[in-house]
């Protein structure tokens, strides 16, 4: 529940960057001048980039929710079965081991979104952020009946 409120909040605050990012960019545009046109224009690219982003990131937890949700009433959610640090981080011999198991169960059954579901919660614990992304992409693809790039 901490994460979706942070994510709200953070969400929140870039759209009221935007807004106002956003209005200094028409008030440059209303300027009128051939610089401040010129100007207007790349500010206003910023706030689209940025809501393009996350809403792109939006969908991505949405969807990666909507597949652990349903893993969950299956069963399938992996066990927390990490060991930690007394500080009570994941300890790196211990996710190293849970990886490889992860992906051995995704070698051996490379159409299941599951398998990848549960490769991308590995990746993440291993502290491998882009893998673990790209994988939770597969898994999500996989589950919609999507193409599955390579």
């Amino acid at each position: 529940m901490a994460a979706k409120i942070t994510y709200a909040v953070t969400a929140a605050v870039l759209v009221v960057y935007f807004v106002l990012v956003g209005s200094r960019g028409v008030m440059l545009i209303q300027h009128g001048t051939l610089l401040t046109v010129t100007f207007g224009v790349a500010v206003l690219i910023l706030p689209v980039i940025g809501v393009w982003f996350l809403w792109k990131n939006t969908q991505f937890v949405k969807r990666a929710n909507r597949l652990a949700t349903e893993l969950d009433a299956e069963g399938g959610l992996p066990v927390d079965e990490l060991a930690r640090t007394p500080a009570g981080r994941i300890d790196r011999d211990s996710a190293d081991e849970v990886f490889a198991r992860r992906k051995a169960e995704t070698e051996d059954a490379p159409d299941d979104w599951r398998s990848w579901f549960r490769l991308a919660i590995a990746y993440h614990d291993a502290r491998d952020t882009p893998r673990a992304r790209k994988a939770m992409q597969h898994a999500i693809a996989l589950h919609d009946g999507k193409p599955v790039r390579a």
